[in-house]
This record gives C-alpha cells, sequence and structure tokens, in this order.
C-alpha cells in the first residue's frame, strides 16, 4: 500500500512537453494530477502526492550527455520510489530520441532497474492518437499526413542532436547499453503479463497500432508487481489510465486571457516553420532571437506588444556550439521576463528549449487549464517570480500541432 493514499503514479519527464502530455493523457481518464518543474523538497512532493493520482517531475534528461543523466535523473527516481507509488513512468519521446552520446535510454533503463527493480522494464513508444505507432517491434511516426519508418520520417531523419538511422526500436536500444533489449509483438499479447515477467530480456519493446493496444499495454502494467518501473510516451500514459479510467470532467478549450501573444522558438523542425509562417500571414511580427543586443529587442518586442500585435522570435540564427540550447533558453527567458506586463500568454516551441526556458523563469509547478485541441494544452504557472505566477504557457513539442497553431492560441477565449 502507498504511504500517499492518493498516488498511483509518479512520473520523470525527460522534456517539458513530454512531460504536459502524460498529465493531460491521465487527466483525460478522470485522474488528477500536478506537474512539477525540476525536484521540488520533500515535503511538497508528499503533499502534492497525499492529494493526486499523478505526480509528475519535469526535466531535460532527453538533451542531456550520457555521463550527466545520472545526476539528473537518480534523485528524481529516488524520491519518487519513496512515495511508493504503483508504476513510476520515465516519459520518453513519442519518436524515441536518444543515443548512446545524447539522452541515453540505455543508461536510464539501467538506473531505473536499480533503483525500482531488477526487472524486465515495459517500453511502449507507440501514441497512436499521435501519429505513433510501433509494429513487430519497427517504429513510425506521421510527419504532414504521411506516415513514415522512423528512421525516413523527414524531421527526425535527419534530427539535429538524435538523427534516428534504426526503426527497430530493441536494436535502436541495445546501442545504449550492454542490457539485453527484447521485444513482444501485439500478435503475442494474449497473455501479455506472463510474456512481460518471464522475459529474459532486461527491457522490452511493445507494439501499439491503436488505442485498443495501448490499453492492453495498461492493463498488464497494472497486473505487474508492484513497484513497476516502465518506459513510454504519452501513448503508455494514455493506455494506464483507460485500463482503469476515473471520472472524466472535459477541460475547458480556452481561458479569459486576451491580447496579443509572444512566442520563442528553440525549435526547427519542419512543422514549427510552417506554424511560424502561418502566423506571419496572419499579421504576427517574426524576428530571429538577438544574442548581442537584449535591450533593444526587449525594446522592440514591448512595443511590438504595447500595439497589440503578436511576436515570434526565433532561433534559425543562432550561433553554433556546446551551449547554443542554453542560450537560446536564457535569450528566451529574458524577453519574457521583461514582457510579462503586456501580455499574459506565452508559447514556447521545443521540448528542449520549453524545459530550460520555464526552469529559468523561475516556474515551480504547472496545472493544466484548457485543452484547445488534441494533444495542445495551455497550462498555468506557479511562481514566485514577479510577473510570472498565473502567466499562461503553452509548451510545444517541435512536431505538435496544426499549421495555423499560433493564431488559433492568440484567438483562444473562454
Amino acid at each position: 500500500m502507498s504511504e500517499s493514499a492518493a498516488l498511483r503514479v509518479g512520473y520523470y519527464g525527460d522534456d517539458f512537453t513530454g512531460s504536459v502530455d502524460v498529465l493531460l493523457q491521465f487527466a483525460r481518464h478522470g485522474w488528477t494530477g500536478r506537474l512539477f518543474v525540476g525536484l521540488p523538497d520533500d515535503a511538497e512532493l508528499r503533499a502534492a502526492a497525499a492529494e493526486h493520482d499523478v505526480v509528475g517531475i519535469a526535466g531535460i534528461a532527453r538533451s542531456l550527455p550520457t555521463d550527466r543523466i545520472d545526476e539528473e535523473l537518480r534523485p528524481a527516481l529516488e524520491a519518487l520510489r519513496a512515495l511508493a507509488p504503483q508504476i513510476i513512468q520515465y516519459k520518453a519521446c513519442s519518436t524515441a530520441d536518444s543515443s548512446p552520446t545524447i539522452g541515453s535510454i540505455g543508461r536510464v533503463i539501467e538506473i531505473g532497474r536499480e533503483i525500482i527493480g531488477a526487472r524486465p522494464v515495459p517500453i511502449l513508444f507507440a501514441q497512436p492518437d499521435f501519429g505513433r505507432f510501433t509494429v513487430f517491434g519497427h517504429h513510425f511516426a506521421a510527419e504532414n499526413g504521411i506516415v513514415h519508418r522512423l528512421d525516413r520520417q523527414p524531421t527526425m531523419s535527419s534530427h539535429p542532436s538524435t538523427p534516428m538511422g534504426e526503426s527497430d526500436l530493441a536494436r535502436h536500444l541495445a546501442e545504449q547499453t550492454t542490457l539485453p533489449i527484447g521485444a513482444i509483438s501485439r500478435l503475442r499479447f494474449d497473455d501479455l503479463v506472463t510474456r512481460l515477467v518471464s522475459s529474459p530480456a532486461a527491457a522490452v519493446v511493445l507494439d501499439a497500432v491503436d488505442n485498443a493496444d495501448a490499453a492492453a499495454v495498461g492493463r498488464a502494467v497494472l497486473a505487474l508487481d508492484s513497484p513497476v518501473f516502465a518506459i513510454g510516451s504519452g501513448g503508455l500514459s494514455w493506455g494506464i489510465g483507460a485500463a482503469e479510467p476515473g471520472d472524466a470532467v472535459a477541460l475547458p478549450a480556452g481561458t479569459p486571457a486576451h491580447g496579443p501573444v509572444l512566442a520563442v522558438s528553440g525549435s526547427r523542425s519542419a512543422q514549427t516553420r510552417r506554424q511560424i509562417e502561418q502566423a506571419a500571414a496572419a499579421g504576427w511580427l517574426v524576428a530571429p532571437l538577438d544574442f548581442t543586443d537584449a535591450p533593444a529587442q526587449i525594446a522592440s518586442v514591448r512595443d511590438k506588444l504595447a500595439q497589440g500585435r503578436s511576436v515570434v522570435l526565433t532561433s534559425d540564427d543562432a550561433p553554433g556550439g556546446p551551449d547554443t540550447l542554453e542560450r537560446i533558453a536564457a535569450a528566451g527567458a529574458d524577453v519574457i521576463s521583461a514582457v510579462t506586463d503586456l501580455t499574459r500568454r506565452i508559447i514556447v516551441a521545443g521540448g528542449d528549449t520549453s524545459g530550460r526556458v520555464t526552469r529559468m523563469l523561475g516556474v515551480s509547478s504547472l496545472a493544466i487549464v484548457a485543452n484547445p485541441v488534441s494533444n495542445v494544452v495551455l497550462l498555468r504557472a506557479a511562481s514566485d517570480a514577479t510577473g510570472i505566477d498565473g502567466l499562461e504557457l503553452l509548451l510545444k513539442g517541435g512536431q505538435v500541432g496544426a499549421d495555423d497553431l499560433f493564431e488559433n492560441v492568440r484567438a483562444l477565449d473562454a
């Protein structure tokens, strides 16, 4: 029995956009949750665990070198383990973003088994309602309405940090650890619990081509002896929630906030580019982040927002180097902090950028306040920082959202 009467799932998210998605998938099935920005103090974590079904810790492991994952992940998993939930999920991207040197999920498997238990780790990257499918262990991802094998998907095959050259997920993960990685096809889901328990592999990749498959995985994970360490996307969260749904309450599509919007983009995906082009066509000012004269950029953005014009700041001209991501996030956070009196709704594009910007803003936790469409959510920030508390944030992964997303978010109303 859990020390925390309400807590059923504790999770660590390897980026912020995916962490938010997990919260959404559970909420769709009536599970309550709270998402912390980084590891909170023990008392705050236990208080949340006593009140909610799900507690999450949003992190940045996906973008970290392998030798830094331990210092990021181990304290979070140990804190979640101490709460004694039935399931501890490591939220991984639905496109399996990882490599032996960056965001290694192989290393995550090793750490998780050490802390939570040396049993086969169920892995589900598939998220069917988001166009992510696994069939016979091979992964597929939709882009612009077309489903591609992962190693041929335009965005992931040329990803700047973790380009995908392999669609067989067991092989992809086996390059990241010396532990054996297995797979179970959906054709063998007839006795999935037994197959998972008896697997000789340290971790097992699972198929899913539709929501029925995801729910079957969810039922199996819930049936395993507690505590369960599992790795997966929001598709795994959806499946667990679907297996034991509560009384779901429809999330509102909008909020009373109105006025111009500021968007900061650290994403270079084709989909984000299309969204920025649509925003420009709708009258938004589009400008590159300025890494040399921050005061001038802040003055320019304030001027446009004061006129009621929304603004997108892009990272296409960011200087290269190992600290590029940090510089993009710092520049974006500086502008956001300086304009919260003129806009209360902010978009941050890019999973890795979102995490860093949110931390730099001094956000302590996030709660869903609206679900305009599909997997897009507006969050309300909690913070001790002046101007940040109550700010509405849309943290958007590179491939998330329709082409007109930015303008639709600007126009949202309660």
